[in-house]
């Protein structure tokens, strides 16, 4: 009998266990009762935060998250109505705001199928948004606005059970091709300007070159010509201190150009010279000695 008891309290605890479930602050939960959500009326029941009880065995529960979340996806590439290939980086903000829809459009509320639809359809709304304005007005001033009127209109979806709060575009790039060929082309125009630069500057180079050498040869010419005039008007000067001195005293003159060659002949100790003893080499020494 007390083996009985024991069971049957046991019984009682487990049943009483499994009638309680408890809903933490931020989540949401829904009671499952043989596949179909519960439902007051035409609506599911949302059981809030806090002890809640179903029945056990038979009631299953499903607990969501009620809170603010946060689709951060990756980088896609859109084509523009030019043609032109950009790579955008968005991000969405969003909440449920229909358990019950978003438990049945996400296979009992898969978070990651929910973000993957979610995704698509953003990128998809996106797309169309993109192919019908160009890259100026994408990357305007008014960008922001325009991205997250589309973004909003288009994630708004009452299919996923999804309130969309906010939607923002993070980065928008050309892809790493075009922003190379874009790299390439402005660097190639920039070379350009710059060889432009430097023949200018070459060629002002010469031209400042040319007009120095001008001057210089002018200077010089001019130099080279005060100076013969100077050199000129010195050997007259010393050609006239000559004969002046010459008209004064011919027989002293005459005397010093014989010692001048006097000394010139003998300017070395080696040098021999033979001349006849009644040249006229000797007649200032002779009239020296007085023979």
């Amino acid at each position: 009998m007390n083996q009985l008891k024991v069971v049957i309290l046991v019984l009682l605890l487990l049943l009483g266990f499994s009638s309680v479930f408890v809903v933490n602050e931020g989540e949401r939960a829904l009671v499952v009762r043989f596949g179909k959500i519960l439902k007051v009326g035409d609506e599911a029941k949302v059981y809030e935060p806090g002890l809640n009880f179903k029945i056990p065995f038979i009631d299953s529960t499903r607990v969501l998250n009620a809170r603010l979340q946060t689709l951060d996806g990756q980088p896609d590439r859109f084509v523009t109505s030019e043609k032109k290939d950009l790579i955008i980086d968005s991000y969405v903000k969003w909440r449920i705001n229909d358990f019950e829809q978003f438990y049945l459009s996400t296979n009992g509320g898969n978070i990651l199928q929910a973000q993957s639809l979610l995704e698509r359809k953003i990128n998809n709304g996106l797309r169309n948004e993109i192919g019908n304005l160009t890259i100026k007005e994408i990357v305007s001033g008014q960008r922001g606005q325009l991205m997250e009127t589309a973004l909003k209109d288009m994630a708004r979806s009452s299919e996923l059970g999804i309130l969309v709060e906010d939607v923002r575009v993070k980065q928008i790039n050309l892809p790493v091709e075009v922003s190379k060929s874009i790299f390439d082309r402005m660097s190639a125009e920039r070379h350009a300007v710059a060889k432009e630069h430097r023949s200018q500057g070459y060629e002002q180079a010469e031209i400042i070159k040319a007009e120095v050498d001008a001057k210089v040869t002018v200077m010089l010419a001019d130099a080279n010509r005060q100076s013969r005039e100077l050199r000129g008007q010195g050997d007259a000067s010393a050609a006239k201190v000559y004969a002046d001195s010459y008209t004064k005293d011919v027989e002293f003159y005459n005397f010093l150009r014989s010692l001048q060659s006097y000394t010139k002949s003998f300017s070395n100790k080696s040098d021999i010279l033979v001349v006849s003893p009644d040249s006229d080499f000797f007649d200032y020494m002779k009239k020296a000695s007085g023979k």
